[in-house]
Order: structure tokens, then C-alpha cells, then sequence
């Protein structure tokens, strides 16, 4: 699967996200997914299973729970691939920053 396949789905970019605030254990992550899309226990453990097949996600095993983390790794060939693309929004992005450094010295 393409990176782009995997991060298209919804659920599976909220599932990185809360993984970007540190590890945590599937029936954490199952719960919250559950209450916030509607999704069985059985369609998170696929969206995770996934993740991690595709390198986005690690898992330890620590006694019978499983801890899920981040791999940095996929997200930083992302972060290469859209370099490209910058260019298109910095420029506006400074632009913007000007005029609102402006419209603070008007007032």
C-alpha cells in the first residue's frame, strides 16, 4: 500500500494521532476510536493491524497488553514528498505574517 492509502483513512490518521502524544495499549486505543467513529474492537485491531504491517506503528507485547507506537519513519518519507509542495503555501504563509506584523504597528 501506498503511504497516501494508508493515511487516507480517517480512522487510521486519528489512530496516529493519538499516537503522537506517546505509546499506548490497543484497548485504549480500541475504546476511544470505538466511542468516536462507531467501530467494532475487531475493525480498530484491523485499522492498527494495517499501521503496523505498513511500518507506521510498532506494538510490544508487555505481559498480555499491547503497546503501539509511532514509526517516524514512513511520516518523514511523507515529510520528504511534500517538500516539494512547500513552496506553494511559505510564500503565503510569510505574506500573511507581514501583514499581520503591519496591521499590530497600525493600532
Amino acid at each position: 500500500m501506498h503511504a497516501f492509502d494508508i493515511l487516507g483513512d480517517p480512522v487510521r490518521r486519528r489512530i496516529l494521532e493519538l499516537l503522537a502524544d506517546g505509546e499506548l495499549p490497543a484497548g485504549q486505543i480500541a475504546s476511544t476510536i470505538g466511542d468516536e467513529f462507531g467501530i467494532s474492537q475487531p475493525a480498530v485491531s484491523q485499522h492498527l493491524r494495517v499501521l503496523r504491517d505498513n511500518g507506521f506503528a510498532t506494538v510490544t507485547i508487555a505481559g498480555t497488553r499491547r503497546l503501539y507506537a509511532v514509526n517516524p519513519a514512513p511520516l518523514q518519507e511523507i515529510d520528504t514528498w511534500l517538500n516539494r509542495y512547500r513552496q506553494f503555501w511559505t510564500n503565503r504563509l510569510d505574506a500573511l505574517e507581514t501583514e499581520l506584523h503591519r496591521g499590530r504597528r497600525k493600532t
